[in-house]
């Protein structure tokens, strides 16, 4: 019993010392400070709190490739001015002394989300709708005996799928939707408001009903190989036992962006029965190798009669000539073109970034199980 009144003795004396501290704290610049603002100029000012910092820099999906932002600083607020951002959603953090730091004040601090983004500018097609049903954006946990471990992915269903006892509802096609190097699962939800956009459309009448799943394509090694036997071995087999699907070539598709995109190839080249459709986004055989190189290693001659005959749609996308994949690109579309590969290209705006890679799956989305 001592033990216990000693403890709460000092317990609320602690309380009493902290409130004491807070109520006489002196004011800072962080007590007012609104981290991301839109300038009457249009730009878009992002700002940290970092009195004690030496050097700050911005990183994230909205700073120019190659041109880092210098900022400005004053009261110990470094600011970032950064021109011309469209109206999207960023992901962004700071980098403080050499420390990756996320925003203080953004929802991943505030709300405990699993990522700090921003939308300037408005919203759009892959804004939040709250007066439309909602599908479901489920985290799904299964064994991979390709890499021996527990790993995730992100499974979106249709509204109403649950429950729905309407015919169409009773077996869906199945889009497997992959990000790109250095992301996770939790990019297409996020980042990539794969769940709006969906979500939008479907309550359009704009898609047909599917299941979409977004997987995570990152492993350690040699990551473009292991994740396509990770799909014709785990992924699949795992969506095909657990959602009511229909499991062959004509209702399933697989779209990849950048490494994904890198993915897609490996995948699709390795099983060119699998997939109904391809489409692969700013994106290539591996960057530095000459496409006939990879082209003999996955025997991509002998497999393209296959592929033309059975594939309803094979695509390639790129964000325009500042899409950091443009040259390979074209590399890769001419060496498949000369061995009579049937496809199409679109090129959108946006470079090598999330606005272009919502665009595509806007688009793609209305073009995929059309009777």
């Amino acid at each position: 019993m001592k033990t216990i009144k000693i403890v709460a003795v000092s317990a609320a004396l602690l309380c009493s010392l902290v409130a004491s501290a807070q109520w006489q704290r002196i004011p800072t610049p962080n007590d007012t400070l609104q981290s991301v603002r839109v300038l009457p100029n249009g730009n878009t000012l992002v700002s940290i709190y970092a009195p004690k910092a030496r050097q700050v820099s911005l990183m994230g999906d909205m700073v120019p490739w190659g041109q880092p932002l210098v900022p400005t600083e004053k009261n110990g607020v470094w600011s970032f001015e950064v021109p011309g951002v469209k109206a999207g959603v960023y992901r962004y953090s700071f980098i403080v002394d050499g420390v990756q730091v996320i925003d203080p004040k953004s929802d991943i601090a505030l709300n405990n989300r699993p990522l700090a983004v921003i939308e300037p500018n408005g919203k759009d097609f892959f804004s939040y709708d709250p007066t439309i049903e909602h599908g479901a954006m489920a985290v799904r946990s299964y064994w991979s005996k390709t890499a021996q471990q527990t790993r995730t992915m992100r499974v979106w269903t249709p509204a109403g799928y649950e429950t729905s006892k309407d015919k169409k509802m009773k077996a869906l096609p199945v889009l497997y939707l992959i990000h790109g190097g250095g992301d996770t699962d939790t990019s297409w939800p996020t980042a990539g408001c794969a769940g709006d956009i969906l979500d939008n459309l479907y309550a359009a009448g704009k898609i047909e009903p599917m299941i979409v799943v977004m997987p995570n394509g990152t492993f350690p090694g040699n990551e473009v190989p292991v994740f396509a036997a990770d799909m014709v071995t785990d992924i699949i087999p795992f969506i095909e036992k657990n959602y009511r699907v229909k499991a062959d070539q004509a209702h399933r598709a697989m779209a990849g962006l950048s490494m994904g995109g890198m993915e897609t190839l490996e995948t699709v080249f390795n099983n060119p029965t699998l997939f109904g459709y391809v489409w692969v986004l700013s994106s290539s055989f591996m960057p530095g190798v000459e496409p006939s190189k990879e082209g003999e290693r996955l025997g991509v001659e002998a497999k393209i009669p296959v592929i033309n005959k059975t594939v309803k749609e094979f695509v390639f996308t790129q964000g325009g000539k500042s899409d950091i994949a443009y040259q390979n690109g074209i590399n890769t579309r001419t060496y498949l073109e000369g061995l009579g590969l049937k496809f199409e290209y679109m090129d959108v705006e946006g470079g090598h970034s999330w606005y272009a890679w919502r665009q595509n799956l806007y688009d793609l989305a209305q073009r995929l199980f059309k009777k």
